[in-house]
């Protein structure tokens, strides 16, 4: 049956949608749990590139991560990965691509070193508090102003897997370049309803979340994201794009995102 709950209750519902990916999709880059932290001695400035479901989370890390290498002057720029690999194809100076799935992290192929699969994430129904379409399930979504990230984008992807196993067409008021515009225009009640990462409603800041309700929907532990991250071979500073990835595949890193509510790779 599916749930509406509010933000504070979410987490459970998250991390129960997301106990149920792990055994789904294991490759063969996953680190290994008991990859710890290190302290590299980098410095100066580092570009990281990542999806906008990264935020919060990538916010986190990126202050722990130079608590112990103050040195390091760490910028994030966050968008839909599709967007980002875009800018990264075309010279943009990013040292780092984090990408929610693994597709926009193949278009990159030729300048990402060694991707490696660092989280997963799935979807679920936000809608206004108080719910006014009265949306209960994803066929509701076809009766209501909806609007979904556009099919490009890893969360528009995994929306229309999601539609499609439920047999479900939804003719959207708007397609989003990034999930949080979705979660934004739900949370101002410009739309009756938005498919959004579990995640998104966990921890983000400044889009009026405590005006949002959540639906865990039928089928969302089967259609899962696995976020890939990786250096880039024209990173302008290696040394502190190598000790990034390596702290978010560490144990400080997994919590962190294990704690925005992010599953296991």
């Amino acid at each position: 049956m599916n749930r509406t709950v509010r933000r504070s209750t979410l987490a459970v519902l998250a991390a129960a949608a997301l106990a149920l990916t792990g055994c789904a999709g294991a490759a063969e880059s996953t680190p290994s749990p008991s990859a710890t932290a290190e302290k590299s001695g980098a410095g100066g400035e580092l570009t990281v590139y990542a999806a906008a479901s990264l935020s919060g989370a990538f916010d986190a890390i990126g202050e722990a991560f130079t608590a112990e290498n103050p040195d390091v002057r760490f910028t994030p720029v966050y968008d839909g990965s599709s967007t980002l690999v875009t800018q990264i194809l075309e010279g943009a100076p990013a040292d780092v691509f984090a990408s929610a799935d693994e597709a926009n992290m193949d278009k990159a192929a030729d300048v990402a070193v060694d991707p490696t699969l660092f989280a997963s994430n799935t979807l679920v129904i936000a809608v206004p508090a108080g719910n006014p379409g009265g949306v209960k399930t994803l066929s509701d979504l076809s009766d209501v102003t909806t609007v979904l990230c556009a099919p490009e984008v890893p969360c528009g992807a995994a929306s229309a897997k999601l539609l499609s196993a439920a047999g479900v067409t939804v003719d959207a008021a708007s397609l989003e370049q990034n999930v949080t515009a979705v979660l934004t225009k739900v949370a101002a009640s410009e739309a009756d309803a938005g498919l959004v990462y579990a995640t998104d409603v966990i921890g983000r800041d400044g889009v009026g979340l405590e005006d949002v309700e959540v639906i865990v929907p039928d089928g969302a532990g089967e259609v899962v994201n696995h976020y890939p991250i990786a250096a880039l071979t024209e990173a302008r500073n290696s040394e502190a794009a190598e000790a990034f990835v390596a702290f978010v595949l560490s144990d400080a890193g997994q919590k962190i995102l294990a704690d925005f509510g992010f599953g296991a790779p």
